[in-house]
């Protein structure tokens, strides 16, 4: 079972449930990855609520090695999980939401903009 106070949460691809989380390091690989220079440039990314096919593929590749799979971006792009292009936009919108909410219940960045709403596709 996921801990939501450490940002894992579970998916499943091919038919399998694995365990996901953007550890530090995780977040530094997509900082680099993306060209980013810090973790809210990163969120900045997202805010906009877009997200193309390859970012979802590093995103979900990312988060499956922070919880400790050894699956490559290749292998990720050949998974499959429910719901299609929707499904792994869900899997993405949870992951960031569980990484940078600051308490479950909270909205991600809040803490951090004093605001209501965060920058994460799937977020209200």
């Amino acid at each position: 079972m996921p801990n939501r106070h450490r940002g894992e949460i579970d998916a499943v691809l091919d038919g399998q449930t694995y365990q996901l989380c953007l550890t530090l390091g995780a977040l530094a690989n997509l900082e680099a990855a993306f060209g980013e220079e810090d973790m809210l440039a990163l969120a900045t990314r997202f805010e906009n609520g877009r997200i193309s096919a390859r970012d979802c593929q590093r995103i979900i590749g990312a988060g499956l090695r922070g919880a400790g799979s050894d699956i490559s971006d290749q292998a990720v792009a050949a998974m499959r999980t429910e719901g299609g292009a929707a499904g792994y936009v869900d899997i993405v919108a949870r992951l960031l939401a569980a990484t940078f909410s600051a308490a479950p219940g909270s909205e991600p960045g809040d803490a951090a903009r004093g605001e209501a709403n965060g920058p994460f596709p799937g977020t209200t």
